[in-house]
């Protein structure tokens, strides 16, 4: 049996070098009536979520079973409390997924049970997101499958970072679902970097166009200049890619690759050795969420990719240490998702912090 409280600084040693791109929150005073709880303490991203927003995690006890069962429940009281529980839900050598889920799922219920107002679970990295539709015959639909299962455990509300599809996200839950993404937050870490070389921004299929799209709009506005555009053709089917198609110029420029993930990177890859057959000066790779998972670590290291940026939804703990690890650039998604939590507490505005201006 354990009792976790975490402190509110990250001391994971892979954090070390997570850059922080937006320190300049607006100030604000901690108003009773919050608990922020965080079920992975190992992971850290709580931890910095809770010390940006100035606000200490909540205790919880968590407590595992001979035969695997566990339990998790809240220390402090709940009734009458705005409650946001933080749990990325993914794999790694200590948990699978689904221990994730059905422990997130099992101390949700445990805080609704115990009188919570409004309950809110903040998912960085949402499980289960690619199927979203079906492409073959009685094909499984777990977005909408997640969305029940989470609904079930009485909650008001959902947060997650680049889902992997808006609108099936937006239309599979029934509570409030606030979905952020990186546009700003990898925007402003590029901005100075580019300097007034050519920038074309490419989507890596055509169904991220739009979230590249969205991307390109922010970048120009905060650069200040225009950017080019394009996109790959890509068809999978039965774990098959095909497709090579490049649509869009980016001979002499600059390319930013705008993904949600990086899986096997196999995706990034391909589109990245397209870009430089045309010309590409430069080939870096953007993504929310790195699993790098399969051989990743061969992708990662490939030199005609110049650098991957993802942000620290989910730890880079299957590339290996040294110079493999050190060409991916980790970017803190703590500040995004404290001001997020900070809006929501206060019934501010997320369209402004996703949307407003850009300066």
């Amino acid at each position: 049996m354990t009792r976790c409280k975490a402190p509110v600084r990250v001391r994971e040693p892979w954090t070390a070098g997570v850059s922080m791109p937006d320190r300049n929150l607006p100030e604000w005073t901690y108003t009773p009536g919050m608990q922020l709880f965080a079920l992975d303490s190992r992971h850290g991203l709580g931890e910095h979520i809770a010390a940006v927003l100035g606000v200490p995690l909540a205790e919880h006890e968590e407590r595992r079973f001979e035969d695997g069962e566990h339990k998790a429940r809240p220390m402090v009281g709940v009734r009458g409390e705005d409650v946001y529980v933080i749990e990325s839900l993914y794999s790694d050598s200590a948990q699978s997924v689904h221990d994730r889920l059905c422990r997130l799922l099992f101390f949700l219920g445990a805080v609704v049970e115990g009188g919570a107002a409004r309950v809110t679970a903040v998912m960085p990295y949402l499980a289960y997101a690619r199927k979203d539709r079906q492409t073959k015959p009685r094909d499984p639909v777990t977005t909408r499958y997640m969305a029940q299962l989470i609904e079930a455990m009485g909650v008001d509300a959902v947060m997650a970072l680049d889902v992997h599809n808006l609108a099936a996200f937006q239309n599979a839950f029934r509570c409030r679902a606030h979905a952020l993404d990186t546009r700003r937050l990898f925007a402003r870490q590029l901005a100075e970097r580019l300097g007034d070389e050519p920038v074309v921004v490419v989507s890596p299929d055509p169904g991220g166009v739009k979230r590249a799209r969205l991307f390109l709009e922010m970048l120009e506005a905060i650069c200040g200049r225009a950017c080019g555009f394009a996109f790959m053709d890509k068809r999978r089917s039965a774990g098959r890619v095909t497709g090579d198609l490049l649509i869009g110029d980016v001979s002499g420029a600059h390319v930013l690759i705008v993904d949600d993930l990086i899986s096997t990177g196999h995706t990034m890859l391909r589109a990245a050795v397209a870009c430089r057959d045309q010309g590409a000066v430069s080939v870096r790779g953007l993504a929310a969420h790195g699993l790098f998972t399969g051989d990743a670590a061969s992708v990662v290291a490939d030199r005609r990719i110049d650098g991957l940026m993802v942000t620290d939804t989910v730890p880079p703990f299957r590339l290996p240490d040294g110079p493999v690890s050190r060409r991916v650039e980790i970017v803190s998604s703590a500040p995004l998702f404290a001001e997020a939590i900070r809006r929501c507490h206060v019934n501010g505005s997320l369209v402004d912090l996703l949307e407003g201006p850009a300066a």
